[in-house]
């Protein structure tokens, strides 16, 4: 084992290899701080740029574009209020608020350093817990991903805190546009209106764009109009100054590595739910919960630490059993596969050379998008500084990219102006959007494995209750709902008691 720690870290001394996670590290950045350009979409387009490249160099490149893709949609979330990626939408709760007060800096700062510590901690994880994490894993079957699901479900009430009802009518709304598409087990058409870019559901990513940019731009339209806001404050203090208020915190970025590698290691869960579970986990330790959703660096710290802990938490199943968690590692699988590799025990063993060199490589792209991310986002600070008038159309025209490169179909640009309709409505009514992408988001998971659950017992009812109550791991999460609901009606009757 000890030998073949040397040899990872070794490796990093080779130039391909650090050339290799230089240029993984940039593009993923550019990548995730693009609306629409996801890190699915920039592991699967070089995956073919890696086949004459030797395996733990092409890994590398693949491994550094994961990692920086899911902290660089942060960037364009502090700045423009929509997330470059699904797993930065709790970023953006704060992020932008902060921004909004003349300190996007520092909240770029902070979520660059909180990404890198949680990413950091989750590829420990993968180095020295890899095995026992993945037999956790196993445990886990569709009664327990359905309560997961219904857990994440809850953070919707701690999330509406101050408009419960508003934000529970918006995670319904979300859970009712998570069933649109084909029925996961009967293959039963619903409220797909006979379009075929409907039939696998409401696109996420298309979603998100339209939910958050189609508002954005109307507001700086109005702005311009209105008020005639030309530019907004840009604090230029130096990236180092936020290490204090950071390290201030680390009971939350320890909380939120923790509950990132959980979600990880459990398939199909994703960044986004790691980065909403640690940010919800955040606000119910806070001594300010109510500073929450209006620049809260507790939140930001939480969200990115979370989304990005998730990365190395993903790649325990992937490597130890074969099994991705999350759509970026399966396509990271493909990859692993046509370089002759096998997941599994003979990955640290028989490929021992190859897979320990990969993994130091995730200790260097966490590290490596720091500057890079930093300056990316020293010129990207200029954003806000553009007049209104002049920033909305190129929030739209990314948009409509955004939209269409997802699956190169015009019909998602059609879905994201239909759901950016729905945004500004929200918007103009103060109804919470982040729900809604949480029903979405969860709504799928939970209406799968509770259709599987069923199945497997043959539709009785009484034995799927039975399963909920007798399996420890569906006890736990029953209990973590409990707590979650009570606890998110308890802080509404307080701050209703503030409010009179």
């Amino acid at each position: 084992m000890f030998e073949n720690l040397l040899m990872g870290a070794a490796s990093l001394l080779d130039p391909a290899m650090l050339l290799a996670v230089v240029a993984g590290v940039v593009g993923g950045v550019i990548i995730g701080a693009l609306p629409g350009l996801t890190s699915t979409m920039g592991v699967a387009l070089l995956i073919p740029v890696t086949f004459s490249l030797p395996p733990q160099v092409g890994l590398a490149m693949l491994g550094g574009i994961y990692c920086a893709s899911t902290y660089s949609g942060a960037i364009s979330a502090i700045l423009l209020n929509i997330p470059g990626t699904s797993a930065s939408v709790a970023t953006m709760l704060d992020g932008h608020p902060m921004a909004r007060a003349g300190e996007p800096g520092r909240a770029i700062s902070l979520a660059t350093f909180a990404s890198a510590i949680g990413g950091v901690v989750s590829v420990l994880a993968l180095l020295l817990l890899a095995p026992e994490l993945a037999e956790f894993s196993l445990r886990f079957g569709s009664p327990e991903y359905f309560l997961l699901a219904i857990f994440g479900i809850t953070v919707i009430a701690s999330m509406s805190a101050g408009a419960m009802e508003k934000g529970l009518i918006a995670g319904a709304l979300g859970l009712i546009l998570s069933t649109v598409g084909v029925h996961p087990l009967t293959g039963t058409m619903r409220f797909t209106m006979d379009l075929p870019t409907l039939y696998d559901g409401i696109p996420l990513v298309v979603s998100l764009i339209g939910l958050y940019s189609i508002p954005e731009v109307i507001d700086l339209i109005r702005r311009a109009r209105i008020s005639g806001e030309d530019s907004r404050g840009v604090d230029r203090s130096s990236a180092l100054r936020v290490l204090p208020e950071l390290m201030s915190q680390k009971l939350n970025l320890l909380r939120s590595s923790v509950i990132g590698i959980i979600v990880g290691i459990v398939p199909g869960v994703g960044c986004s739910v790691g980065g909403f579970l640690a940010y919800d986990a955040a606000k119910r330790a806070s001594k300010a919960p109510q500073s929450f959703g209006k620049g809260a660096s507790e939140g930001i710290v939480a969200s990115e630490t979370g989304n990005n802990a998730v990365t190395g938490g993903t790649l325990i199943p992937l490597l130890t059993l074969g099994i991705p968690g999350n759509p970026v590692t399966a396509v990271l699988l493909g990859g692993i596969m046509i370089h002759g590799l096998r997941p599994g025990p003979e990955l640290f063993t028989t490929n021992a050379d190859v897979t320990y060199a990969f993994i130091f490589s995730l200790f260097l792209s966490n590290l490596l998008f720091i500057p890079v991310g930093l300056l990316l986002a020293r010129y990207g600070l200029r954003v806000v500084q553009v007049p209104p008038a002049i920033l909305a159309p190129i929030i739209l025209a990314l948009a409509i990219i955004g939209a269409y490169a997802m699956r190169g179909s015009v019909d998602d640009i059609w879905v994201m102006l239909a759901i950016g309709a729905l945004g500004w409505g929200m918007a103009a009514l103060a109804v919470p959007r982040a729900p809604l992408v949480l029903g979405l988001v969860l709504g799928t998971l939970a209406e799968g494995e509770l259709a599987r659950s069923l199945a497997l017992v043959r539709g009785d009812v009484g034995a799927f209750a039975l399963q909920l109550v007798t399996r420890p791991i569906c006890l736990v999460l029953i209990g973590l709902c409990a707590f979650a609901i009570l606890h998110g009606i308890v802080q509404h009757r307080r701050n209703s008691k503030f409010l009179e």
